[in-house]
């Protein structure tokens, strides 16, 4: 009789907890897919950026820093204002986030191009800012989240004021398993090269849902 009451309530916890999973499940399938929209609503802006600067093979590459930096929303949406005017708040207008945030990353990619570093260098240094690309030249030529954490730590936040290395809670997968969850003060984000490349798989996977749905 026990040993049936146990198994009835294994059962009832079974179910409820692939309910949980499932609803969980749904809702982040439907918030990744309303952010995918919100991101696309800028993708015919993005391609006219990418052609007049020739890097239309980059188009999923800004796709996917765009859903990074602001999940498409905002008069930033490339967060451009740091490198247009050295603080965050200043543009305005979309277009004109577009405009610079594709003018600066074909700035890290001629620059990683001839310092023969690899391409989410370019990426991770859009973040960090150009000097990131030397760093790494200077360390292999390959991006890795724990060159990018040493120059966050050593380099970027103490050039900001952050001397002491002080930290703070990030509560990301990659920052989980990398550190237990932090980035530095002023260090900028160490993960942002994975970020954009997981976001890069984002974009991708909805895409394709959307030809086969058509």
């Amino acid at each position: 009789m026990r040993v049936r009451k146990r198994k009835k309530r294994l059962f009832r916890l079974f179910i409820l907890l692939f309910f949980i999973f499932l609803g969980g499940t749904s809702y982040l399938f439907i918030k990744n897919y309303r952010e995918y929209q919100q991101v696309m609503v800028l993708e015919e802006k993005v391609s006219q950026k990418v052609t007049e600067y020739g890097l239309d093979s980059y188009k999923e590459i800004i796709l996917s820093m765009i859903y990074t930096e602001s999940k498409g929303l905002g008069d930033d949406p490339m967060q451009s204002s740091e490198s247009a005017y050295g603080e965050a708040g200043k543009m305005m207008v979309a277009e004109d986030s577009i405009q610079q945030g594709v003018e600066y990353f074909a700035q890290a990619l001629i620059l990683g191009q001839e310092n023969g570093v690899d391409l989410w260098t370019a990426v991770q240094a859009y973040n960090f800012g150009l000097d990131y690309i030397y760093y790494i030249a200077e360390n292999g030529g390959i991006n890795t989240v724990d060159l990018a954490d040493q120059y966050s730590g050593d380099i970027l936040a103490p050039q900001l004021g952050n001397t002491t290395h002080t930290r703070y809670r990030y509560w990301h997968t990659s920052a989980l398993l990398h550190n237990g969850g932090y980035l530095y003060h002023n260090g900028g984000n160490m993960f942002y090269a994975e970020k954009v490349r997981w976001n890069q798989q984002k974009i991708m996977f909805f895409q394709e849902l959307e030809k086969i749905i058509s």
